[in-house]
């Protein structure tokens, strides 16, 4: 764990997932290729998706073109998950993880840099450098959305910039409390595989943080889980459910691929404070049994969760631990409804829920 002594240069504030959302952002599904096998469930888990938010929270669906968008509609009426609530939008696509290719919505807090308006109801919006997880060629389209959402939500786009070069991030690197404590993994930001930002080293990624996302403390764990193919997301591993609690995968296995790297994690947790020095409290979240296809480990988690209004959406897998994991987190969100959503084809596409969703604060 970092302090970031940067009380000057935070200008921005990222609230937490759970407070309250405007809206949630999701792409409707259109590459066969991220499903091969497995496609055609994937658009009926994503109406039952958009069926339990829209009865909480406006959903802004991106579909690729009108013919997606017919799809979309189709299945949606089909599912009783069409509503006054769903908001279509016409834009081109190459994945669905708006996680990762989306903004990041934040408000005003402190002094703004120069040139940047801003008033009480002020919004802007954090449009990270994409680049597909620093792995594939078909990005082109993804790196616009995150704009698009902006402009659609009346936000100012800010452009965080290291020396001459826009930052590259994806959305499941980074999880905060909305207080100024963020987590993320040396193996995503630090590693040279699947590199996003060569030269960047903690120092220089936490002045990033501090300037736009309102972080003065950085909790650095080491690595993410097997099977995932972002290499080392933190929404597969560990999230803040509280201001000064988290939730943190352990794996009961000694044998498991993700056993010691698991148990690093939470050797640091526990030695982490929050921005104001207070201890961090964790709590176990049990891993399913390992989820295989075509002979590939998949990064099945159920820490890829998505705290909505009134709602929390899990990922589930017909395992023994599914109703282990769904009572911890009912525990910690007595005040909202758990639903549990089916994630065993979904994972294919290697993400789930929370890699899917991007929520739009509201502006208080």
């Amino acid at each position: 764990m970092r302090k970031h002594a940067a009380e000057n240069s935070v200008r921005f504030r990222m609230p937490a997932e759970w407070e309250l959302h405007a809206a949630t952002w999701l792409a409707w599904p259109q590459l066969r290729g991220d499903w091969p096998g497995k496609f055609e469930p994937i658009p009926w888990v994503y109406a039952e998706i958009i069926r339990n938010l829209g009865r909480h929270e406006r959903i802004e669906l991106i579909v690729k073109d009108a013919a997606a968008g017919k799809i979309a509609l189709k299945v949606l009426k089909r599912a009783n998950a069409l509503s006054d609530n769903v908001h279509f939008h016409r834009w081109p696509t190459n994945r669905v993880w708006t996680r990762d290719s989306g903004c990041a919505f934040v408000f005003p807090h402190g002094t703004t840099p120069p040139g940047v308006k801003r008033d009480a109801t002020s919004s802007f919006a954090v449009k990270w450098r994409f680049n597909a997880w620093a792995k594939y060629p078909d990005w082109q389209h993804d790196e616009k959305v995150g704009a698009l959402m902006a402009r659609s939500a009346g936000a100012q786009e800010l452009r965080p910039m290291f020396g001459k070069n826009r930052v590259v991030l994806e959305g499941g690197s980074i999880e905060v409390n909305g207080r100024g404590s963020l987590i993320t993994t040396e193996e995503c930001l630090l590693s040279r595989v699947q590199q996003r930002n060569p030269g960047m080293k903690k120092k220089d990624y936490e002045k990033v943080f501090a300037e736009y996302l309102g972080v003065t403390s950085v909790i650095w764990l080491g690595s993410g889980i097997a099977g995932d193919d972002t290499h080392g997301h933190v929404d597969d591993i560990t999230r803040f459910v509280s201001p000064d609690t988290v939730v943190t995968c352990v794996d009961a296995g000694p044998a498991s691929e993700n056993y010691e790297a698991l148990r690093e994690n939470i050797r640091r947790l526990r030695d982490a404070t929050t921005e104001d020095g207070s201890p961090l409290a964790t709590i176990d979240l049990p891993t399913p049994a390992p989820v295989y296809f075509q002979g590939r480990r998949l990064p099945a988690s159920y820490a890829n969760f998505y705290i909505a209004n009134g709602i929390v959406l899990v990922p589930v897998f017909n395992d023994p631990n599914d109703r282990v994991a769904l009572d911890i987190l009912a525990d910690i969100f007595p005040d909202r409804e758990i639903v549990p959503i089916y994630c065993g084809d979904l994972i294919w596409g290697l993400g789930a829920i929370h890699c899917m969703t991007q929520q739009q604060p509201a502006i208080r």
